[in-house]
């Protein structure tokens, strides 16, 4: 280990006894790298994703996830990262690698951990290809990582001699194999390290999550993001039985192999931050203080992302203020003030607009293509031959500006909705050629619903996925990705 790196494990040492805690119930967690704002805000570059310092400049954001790390096995043997357009593989690599040399921002990191803040690898989101053939293979990624982002040593880290806190599972594909062996192997690095590292996941709210689920039951984690948006069981349903965050509490107390673990109840940032979901600051508010009255489990809110909440007139700052008063054991007051927001485009607001279709065609650059296998809702936008579209209702495999279905009329008025192609989708007309340095989104438009063959563990309180067995006309599959630009 050399003597930078040695250096930046001392640091970070004595700020974590002064810094994060794990335990209190009022932390704000931030995901970060992905440019969220940028992919739905591509006409307003002054406003994109800024360094991850620019995040740091007061207390309102207590963890940052950086997302993320989408390929395990690369060129080389690497892993490979991107986060849009602050680095990725178009910034520069490692010689006879696909990962970037990020170096850059190893101050920004360092600078962050100095006031205290934690910042983690996010591994996976929508598109990220990463899973295993076995545990042993599972095994030696884990000891990259170590190696390439924690405290472990090598000549080509990203970060420079920043020392990461922990790792956090964004898994929204592939298999569930092999990833229980790979967060024990992590444990086990750092069971005799100078320094605490964290292992979070961000699951969806239908509980148990498809994709991440029997990881979180196989091994202990220290926090729990999930996300409670663009699913049925998301933050608009509080007050109902829809609302399952009582679930995801019984979880940490009775099934988590850690029954300290933390639960953050997820949130968008904005109103574009994700495709459904979104609700006010003061909604936030009442439904975060709600949440943590009733619930141990409570550990604060996670956002998606910081770009979005920055914007959008400091929605991590208005929360992480109503989150102290009451929260934790010993809560602090601000080290300074939070700087104020920048100058947003007219066309932004803070609030959900009355409708989603755009005025004009908008941005090719940062509106998602039409994909067949993908369940659309209504209000989503898409691309399709050159034109964006929003749908009209919730829609899957309907082809925009498709041939309407011609169907008898028994038929058609025993369905509760239209089902033609034509019928589904709105043209908003031409979209306009905008060129968003970034081509990994975790967008919302184009979300990675489960699959008709996803293995959901069965359970009375689960939430109803995709079957090819669909008895109800208007049930809906769960939607399983983050949003623009988490998932």
């Amino acid at each position: 280990m050399n003597a930078a790196v040695k250096l930046a494990l001392a640091l970070t040492a004595v700020n974590s006894v002064f810094g994060f805690d794990n335990s209190r119930n009022d932390n704000v967690a931030a995901y970060w790298g992905q440019n969220s704002y940028g992919a739905t805000h591509g006409s307003d570059p002054s406003n994109w994703q800024k360094t991850l310092s620019f995040y740091c400049q007061d207390d309102s954001i207590d963890a940052f996830p950086l997302g993320f790390l989408n390929v395990a096995f690369d060129v080389g043997g690497l892993p490979s990262i991107d986060l849009a357009n602050i680095c990725s593989v178009n910034t520069g690599v490692f010689p006879g690698t696909e990962l970037p040399d990020c170096s850059f921002l190893a101050s920004d990191i360092e600078t962050c951990q100095s006031k205290g803040k934690i910042v983690t690898l996010s591994i996976g989101g929508s598109t990220g290809a990463v899973s295993f053939s076995s545990d042993s293979q599972a095994q030696q990624f884990a000891d990259t990582v170590w190696n390439l982002f924690l405290g472990g040593s090598s000549s080509t880290r990203p970060f420079g001699a920043a020392v990461l806190d922990g790792v956090d599972l964004d898994l929204e594909g592939g298999s569930a194999s092999g990833w229980p062996a790979f967060i024990t192997r992590i444990r086990s690095h750092a069971s005799g390290a100078s320094k605490q590292y964290y292992i979070t996941g961000a699951p969806q709210c239908p509980y148990p999550d498809a994709w991440i689920g029997s990881v979180l039951n196989a091994v202990g984690f220290d926090a729990v993001y999930v996300q409670f948006y663009n699913n049925p069981c998301g933050l608009p349903a509080f007050g109902t039985d829809a609302f399952d965050f009582a679930t995801w509490d019984n979880w940490a107390k009775t099934v988590s192999p850690n029954k300290n673990v933390k639960v953050y109840l997820g949130a968008p940032g904005a109103t574009l931050a994700a495709n459904n979901g979104y609700v006010s600051a003061s909604q936030l508010a009442t439904i975060a203080q709600q949440t943590r009255s009733q619930y141990s489990s409570f550990g604060g809110v996670m956002l998606w992302d910081a770009s979005q909440a920055y914007v959008n007139g400091r929605f991590d700052a208005a929360i992480k203020q109503v989150l102290k008063n009451g929260g934790g054991s010993s809560p602090t007051s601000p080290t300074s003030a939070p700087p104020p927001p920048p100058p947003v485009s007219t066309t932004h607001t803070s609030t959900p607009p009355a409708t989603s279709t755009p005025a004009s065609g908008g941005s090719c650059g940062a509106i998602a293509p039409w994909q067949a296998n993908i369940a659309y809702e209504g209000g989503d936008l898409v691309t399709y031959n050159g034109h964006t579209w929003t749908a009209k209702w919730w829609s899957e495999g309907d082809t925009p500006g498709g041939k309407q279905l011609a169907l008898p009329l028994t038929l058609v008025i025993f369905l509760t909705r239209p089902i033609g192609a034509a019928g589904d989708w709105t043209d908003n007309g031409p979209c306009v050629s905008a060129k968003v340095n970034k081509t990994n989104y975790r967008t919302k438009e184009a979300h990675a619903s489960i699959p008709a063959t996803a293995q959901v563990k069965p359970t009375a309180s689960a939430s109803a996925t995709k079957t090819e067995d669909i008895k109800n006309v208007d049930e809906r599959p769960v939607r399983h990705s983050r949003s623009f630009g988490r998932l």
